[in-house]
């Protein structure tokens, strides 16, 4: 097996043939990075999206809630997903916990970032006395925009690269040190987490009554979430040590499985909340 994969390696595409650099433009001190830029994006992209969804009858908060809640949403993603990255994949940042900070340098977790949007969603609602639920609904329809952008910059960054493989499309990643063919699996994820997601969201929003039935469309999205990195996660290299725990899984399939499980809650009773609510309403 391993010589067939070394003979591989030699007309395998090797990552610097794509001539890819994570930085866009230098400026000297000031360096403009496809990561970063991938989180300004999404971010900015979903705020578009989000204003989109809630011109349409029905919406849980007006234009100045969707407004007040990007600021928000950015501290959390930033926040949550590095904590949550340096807790779960690198505990040793926290020998220096400056580095938990640089964002810069990448390394963010997903399932982090999410707590930390719906903790902001939580503070939002609170403060505005909306529904939270039905506001994480819109909001869960605009995130698959910033994980498509932060997969392509996984990619364009050569890291998160996928397991050994002989598949024709296979690529080296110079950062994997063993000069093996892999899965490039960010773009994998791309369009899972991405592509897929989005448009199973855009027609659980527009094509169905979801947007009346409270925690639908987050039960579908972390349903939907969940599966897909499920399945990735078998492509995915993992972190170090990470790979198969006592279980049987990795660790990103374990972050997994309480997001499908809620998603299978959130889209099973969301029928129930929605007769409540116009039973309150005739009250």
């Amino acid at each position: 097996m391993i010589s067939t994969l070394m003979a591989d390696s030699a007309s395998a595409l090797r990552f610097e043939q794509l001539g890819l650099s994570p930085v866009l433009f230098d400026f000297g001190l000031i360096k403009i990075r496809y990561y970063s830029l991938a989180y300004i994006g999404g971010i900015m992209i979903g705020w578009w999206y989000l204003l989109r969804l809630i011109a349409q009858p029905g919406a849980p908060m007006a234009r100045r809630h969707a407004d007040d809640f990007v600021f928000y949403a950015t501290i959390g993603i930033l926040l949550g997903g590095r904590i949550a990255y340096s807790l779960f994949y690198d505990p040793a940042m926290w020998a220096n916990p400056v580095d938990v900070l640089k964002v810069w340098h990448g390394g963010m977790s997903f399932h982090g970032g999410m707590l930390g949007v719906t903790l902001a969603v939580v503070y939002m609602c609170r403060k505005h006395g909306l529904n939270w639920l039905r506001v994480h609904d819109y909001v869960a329809v605009c995130a698959p925009f910033g994980l498509f952008l932060g997969r392509l910059a996984n990619f364009v960054n050569g890291e998160l690269w996928g397991r050994v493989t002989d598949v024709p499309w296979a690529i080296i990643f110079p950062g994997s040190g063993d000069g093996l063919p892999r899965h490039p699996s960010q773009l994998y994820e791309a369009g899972l987490e991405g592509i897929v997601l989005f448009l199973l969201m855009w027609w659980t929003f527009w094509k169905t009554d979801a947007r009346y039935q409270p925690g639908r469309l987050v039960g579908t999205f972390l349903l939907g979430y969940g599966v897909a990195r499920f399945i990735v996660e078998f492509f995915r290299q993992p972190d170090r040590g990470l790979e198969h725990l006592s279980w049987g899984l990795s660790m990103g399939q374990t972050l997994c499985v309480p997001m499908i499980a809620g998603g299978i809650y959130f889209i099973a009773t969301a029928k129930s909340r929605a007769k409540a609510a116009d039973m309150a309403h005739v009250v």
